[in-house]
């Protein structure tokens, strides 16, 4: 047999085996697409019924949502008493100063601990949207920085591997981690259930997230919320989007609720894990 006919044949012999493993390949879809929990399919009509029907509801959580913004706007505050002082590029710099002369600072508490080469990739999560909000935030009187217990080192070279421009600073010579309760002491977590989302919890790490909120009153800041856990929720932007459609965050089988998340460099085009 010539080399081109014996060419041909092997190519002929590929694409009927490329044909095949398509044909497999979709029958396997078609066979977990028919398994997917997808709503009913309805007429017009009736989609436009159902949808009206839970527009009264998303309205009543949007009244309840402003309800709650409002109660918490109205909860107490504390005086800080501690002089925190933390390291940037610009050098160390004191909790006032981050205030950069506005009256309000909103602290996100990213999860990196010291011995750590890469930032929480949940934490990172919620700060691939950090850059957009603090070209904002300034307009209404507030500013915001991100604060670890990592060496300034190690925050500045994920910073730039990441391409964010966020504020953030290293707690690394303060107490502020541990009195925010996002970063606990190994002996802490020997003896047992510490203090975390305003109750005693066994944790097996030594760091956690959170976001704290505070007030300036002239030379005075005043410490008015915090949030942790599941309070975090809100922020998280994709999970947001996610709530939009049918399928939902669709971690139930998931070892973990966040277990699919990766740093945004660690994902190819088709948004699966290069790991």
């Amino acid at each position: 047999m010539c080399p081109v006919c014996f060419a041909t044949m092997g190519l002929l012999a590929g694409a009927v085996s490329s044909a095949g493993a398509a044909t497999a390949y979709l029958f396997k879809k078609n066979r977990r697409e028919k398994a997917m929990n997808r709503p009913n399919i309805v007429s017009r009509n009736e989609w436009l019924t159902a949808r009206k029907r839970f527009l009264q509801k998303e309205k009543e959580f949007d009244r309840r949502r402003d309800e709650l913004a409002a109660q918490r706007r109205e909860l107490p505050c504390e005086k800080i008493e501690k002089d925190y002082v933390f390291m940037g590029p610009e050098g160390r710099v004191s909790l006032r100063d981050l205030f950069d002369g506005r009256r309000q600072l909103i602290v996100y508490h990213f999860m990196f601990d010291p011995r750590w080469e890469e930032g929480c990739k949940s934490c990172s999560l919620l700060a691939d949207t950090f850059d957009g909000g603090s070209l904002h935030l300034p307009a209404r009187d507030v500013s915001f920085v991100a604060i670890s217990r990592a060496p300034l080192s190690k925050i500045e070279a994920f910073k730039k591997r990441m391409g964010w421009n966020f504020r953030w600073l290293s707690s690394s010579e303060t107490d502020f981690n541990y009195d925010f309760s996002v970063s606990f002491k190994p002996e802490d977590l020997e003896r047992g259930p510490v203090d975390y989302n305003y109750s005693k919890q066994q944790f097996h790490e030594l760091e956690a997230p959170g976001v704290s909120v505070f007030l300036r009153d002239g030379n005075d800041v005043l410490h008015t919320y915090s949030t942790y856990a599941r309070g975090l929720d809100l922020l998280i932007s994709t999970y947001n989007y996610l709530d939009l459609t049918p399928l939902g965050r669709n971690e139930k089988d998931l070892p973990y609720g966040m277990s699919w998340v990766r740093h945004h460099d660690k994902y190819d085009t088709g948004g699966r894990s290069n790991e």
